[in-house]
């Protein structure tokens, strides 16, 4: 293998000989005591690093740099010199593009580690050129693919597919209210408990406007600290912060001419609420640590599952910056509101799980559809690709997912043949013997299925005859409820 090349530059043998002594096992190195000479083996060779005196006779190390830098860009420069004179640094970063300043004397190991960074850097700087070469060639062939992604999303994302539900569902009045207001630059509002596809909704409303072709960003605002929270949001420049080592562009400019999706915009802390205001208002920002205003051009989109109109009335959120964000104000219906879309819903998310998990089952059983329906969905959505989730990790190889996967909490959930359990066990009226009968129902079944209605089992799991869990079972009306339905759909089916 090739050694890279070094080209070191100095009027004096004595360091020339040092150099070349220390760097020869890693390096072919090639010297010069002036540039002419260096100008000779530049032309001749393929040269990745220059290492160069600052005080020569004939010329300084900066200004020959210089002239380096214009004839042979992509080769690295670096200075070495024993004296530390500040014009001169200034001047080699800025004229000569100078890579870094090595003072003498040096030590071999550290500049031994400089010049590996260096060589680093050069063979970046080739990759690049490489990859702009081949972004060149690909043209139009490029640019269709990224059209094709966009129009794939945008597909992806429509009223009719992209939000699954059933034809009765509540979220058809929603799809119908987003389809109206989706091309026009209002801002939206998207109410909804954590889980429930708020986010969802967001990118349906930007993929289907005027701006979906550009970008959407998502900032979540939740808890953060106010200073954290605008240096996201706005950017800031190098040295505002104490973790500035650079300039930062802020979500509002990353998404220039696209749409901004502030997620839990009631946890937004009083301190921001006013520079975040001015922003929305007045269509410009400041960077942190900047002193210049900046145009940007974003839709506004937000969410919260907050009563904002509460959060106003007790002044956690001001009230313009409220009637700002809520130009349009969009309810989505928790789960538990709309348990006829379970089915529909639960087959697609295993067909996504499928896909990422790799691992293949056909369906639902009918028992399963039935318990996720009788579940209330705290989490929502959310909620119920976790347990689908696990029901096709934990169960069996490319066949029906049955009510013994899914976890205890949704197995005693209400039984059919039962009141609502919660207004039993909660309401005044209600005798022991009634909650003690809804508790019961609840164990006797949630154990039947997690043991696939083998009563023998049940029964041994809890402390029953045969005889006596018959009659139990008799009491409450349970039974396996193994027919399938109108809701047993198959993961793979049309």
């Amino acid at each position: 293998m090739n050694k890279p090349t070094i080209l070191i530059v100095d009027d004096e043998q004595r360091s020339l000989e040092a150099l070349e002594r220390n760097l020869a096992d890693e390096f072919d190195v090639q010297t010069a005591i002036n540039a002419t000479e260096a100008e000779a083996i530049l032309t001749d060779h393929w040269v990745q690093i220059i290492l160069c005196d600052q005080r020569m006779p004939d010329i300084s190390g900066v200004d020959f740099l210089t002239k380096v830098r214009e004839k042979w860009p992509d080769v690295i420069r670096i200075i070495i010199s024993g004296y530390t004179d500040a014009e001169d640094i200034i001047s080699g970063l800025n004229t000569a593009g100078i890579y870094q300043y090595v003072t003498k004397p040096w030590h071999p190991e550290k500049l031994i580690m400089v010049l590996r960074n260096a060589l680093e850097l050069f063979e970046l700087q080739r990759q690049n050129e490489l990859l702009a070469i081949e972004l060149r060639l690909l043209g139009k062939s490029a640019q269709k693919k990224v059209d094709d992604r966009r129009k794939a999303l945008r597909e992806r994302y429509s009223f009719d597919d992209g939000i699954v539900r059933s034809k009765s569902s509540p979220m058809n009045a929603v799809c119908n209210t987003l389809s109206q207001i989706a091309p026009f630059d209002l801002s939206t509002l998207i109410l909804g408990e954590s889980g429930s596809g708020k986010e969802l909704v967001a990118r349906a409303i930007h993929y289907n406007s005027l701006r979906w072709n550009k970008p959407f960003v998502v900032q979540a605002c939740g808890s953060m600290p106010p200073d954290i929270l605008e240096a996201e949001l706005f950017g800031y420049k190098k040295g505002a912060l104490s973790h500035a080592v650079q300039d930062y562009t802020g979500m509002f400019e990353r998404a220039a001419g696209g749409t901004v999706f502030l997620d839990e915009i009631g946890d937004i802390p009083p301190a921001f609420q006013v520079r975040l205001l001015k922003v929305l208002q007045d269509g410009e920002l400041r960077q942190v640590g900047s002193g210049q205003t900046r145009k940007v051009d974003v839709r506004i989109l937000s969410s919260s599952q907050k009563d904002l109109e509460k959060e106003v009335s007790e002044g956690r959120l001001r009230k313009d910056l409220y009637f700002y964000l809520a130009g349009v104000t969009i309810k989505i219906p928790p789960l538990r509101d709309r348990r006829q879309d379970i089915p529909i819903l639960a087959s697609f998310l295993l067909k996504q799980t499928i896909e990422k998990v790799g691992k293949l089952a056909t369906g639902f059983s009918a028992e399963a559809i039935s318990c996720m329906k009788r579940y209330e969905w705290p989490g929502n959505v959310r909620e119920l690709q976790n347990e689908i989730e696990r029901m096709l990790v934990m169960g069996p190889d490319d066949e029906l997912l049955g009510a013994d996967l899914l976890s205890s909490k949704v197995l005693m959930a209400t039984s059919p043949n039962l009141p609502d359990d919660i207004s039993i066990l909660n309401g005044p009226a209600s005798t022991l013997k009634e909650r003690v009968e809804v508790i019961e129902s609840k164990i006797l079944r949630e154990s039947l299925i997690r043991h696939r209605w083998n009563k023998s089992k049940a029964a041994r799991e809890l402390g029953l005859s045969r005889v006596g869990l018959r009659g139990k079972l008799e009491r409450y009306g349970l039974t396996q409820e193994d027919e399938p339905d109108n809701d047993t759909l198959l993961a793979h089916s049309n």
